[in-house]
């Protein structure tokens, strides 16, 4: 049985935050709900800090771009006392592989969602631990689970971060950091707005995560169709594939382009 000191989770009081990516959407409702459970301070980045519109003197919006080294080199110095950081910042360009109309798009959504969150961790590991572990929270997808062809750089770059998230559990344990991977399914943001699925509200998807930590779970399937995705998985090429191949070929969009 595992003896990690965060292994029965982590109090959202008193805690310190890192969210990136913090000036809308998800992020924002992250930031939200960190000091309505009595975090002592959030660190809230974005690429522009003056886009962070939060009137609470717990609040330190932080010039952050997870591509730029020099930027979470500087944030990882200023936060020393980070005990929380939340890896909510991505990039889903809608593209499928082959007939994408922006050749690099499968580069920046992997720049952005793989190499970004792991430049973060990397930065962050060493300040969590020297604050007693802490968690370190990535904002996967229920994309990460299958390949959806419309959007089928975005689903690869999830992936990839799922496996990211899973094997910075097993080098984080020892320094009693508890790692947790966030796969919500559509969220009603931003992003999302062509989309005609059923959505959840960033402020569920972020109660679901701060319980989560509090309760030491490595994992948040945050609705009914992540669920059923991921347990479905063994079985995908009978019966996830063939239905996706149709909506395919009939141009059924679900981004609604």
């Amino acid at each position: 049985m595992s003896t990690s000191p965060n292994d029965a989770g982590l109090s959202i009081k008193g805690a310190v935050a890192v969210v990136t990516g913090a000036n809308r959407g998800l992020g924002r409702a992250y930031v939200a709900a960190l000091l309505e459970r009595g975090a002592a301070r959030v660190y809230a980045g974005a690429r522009n800090p003056d886009s962070i519109q939060v009137d609470d003197g717990r609040v330190t919006a932080v010039a952050l771009d997870i591509t730029d080294a020099a930027a979470i080199s500087a944030v990882a110095s200023m936060a020393g006392d980070t005990t929380v950081v939340i890896n909510n910042a991505g990039a889903m360009l809608e593209s499928p592989f082959l007939s994408s109309t922006d050749p690099e798009a499968a580069r920046k959504e992997m720049e952005t969602n793989y190499f970004g969150t792991l430049s973060m961790a990397r930065a962050f590991a060493p300040v969590l631990a020297a604050n007693g572990g802490g968690a370190l929270v990535n904002v996967l997808s229920v994309a990460s689970f299958y390949s959806l062809p419309f959007n089928a750089s975005y689903c690869a770059s999830k992936a990839a971060e799922w496996s990211l998230t899973n094997a910075l559990r097993l080098e984080m344990h020892s320094a009693g950091t508890l790692v947790v991977g966030v796969h919500p399914g559509f969220i009603d943001t931003d992003m999302t707005a062509t989309v005609s699925e059923a959505k959840i509200a960033p402020s569920d998807v972020a109660a679901q995560t701060l319980d989560a930590v509090q309760a030491g779970r490595p994992e948040v399937l945050t609705d009914d169709h992540t669920r059923e995705a991921k347990r479905t998985i063994p079985t995908h090429l009978q019966t996830l594939y063939p239905e996706l191949q149709k909506r395919w070929d009939a141009g059924d969009n679900p981004w609604g382009g």
